[in-house]
């Protein structure tokens, strides 16, 4: 029997596309997969803070070399794209958005350590960043997060056929 409103043959079921999987909706969402994109979206959202403040700065301030702040906050605003649309993908379920999460974190830890090696208020910013780059990089590489967001891991039974 035909579905009301479509012809005999025609399936009112939805297919699966690959932007829109079957089994994200059906899949809970982990607490450590929503707690790692917060802390990706939150890194994201520094960069763009960051990179707002220095393009006003070298646009309407008076910095010593105003083309290199104005360019410093544009590749800021343009680098916090990364970590922000990463972080969208992993609350949506994306495989894709675990890849540039963790890019994100490894690109961190260097300025984390860059902060850590100055001699003023930039010790606890390169203390904050680099527990949320660690702490982020955990909870990514979590078997419970890689398991919601469909990927195997090397001792995944489909793996070993």
């Amino acid at each position: 029997m035909a579905a009301r409103g479509y012809p005999a043959g025609v399936s009112t079921e939805r297919k699966s596309t690959p932007e829109a999987p079957e089994a994200a909706g059906s899949r809970p969402r982990p607490a450590r997969l929503t707690a790692a994109a917060a802390l990706t979206a939150l890194e994201g959202l520094a960069l763009l803070g960051g990179g707002v403040y220095m393009l006003v700065m070298g646009l309407a301030g008076s910095p010593d070399n105003p083309r290199q702040a104005e360019t410093g906050g544009i590749t800021l605003i343009v680098l916090a794209l990364l970590p922000l649309l990463a972080a969208r993908g992993l609350l949506r379920l994306r495989r894709w958005s675990r890849g540039p999460a963790i890019i994100t974190q490894i690109m961190a830890l260097p300025v984390a350590w860059q902060l850590l090696q100055a001699d003023s208020a930039a010790i606890p910013a390169g203390i904050l960043l680099a527990v949320v780059a660690v702490a982020s990089l955990v909870l990514l590489v979590n078997p419970t997060t890689t398991e919601a967001l469909g990927i195997q891991g090397p001792g995944s039974v489909q793996n070993q056929k």
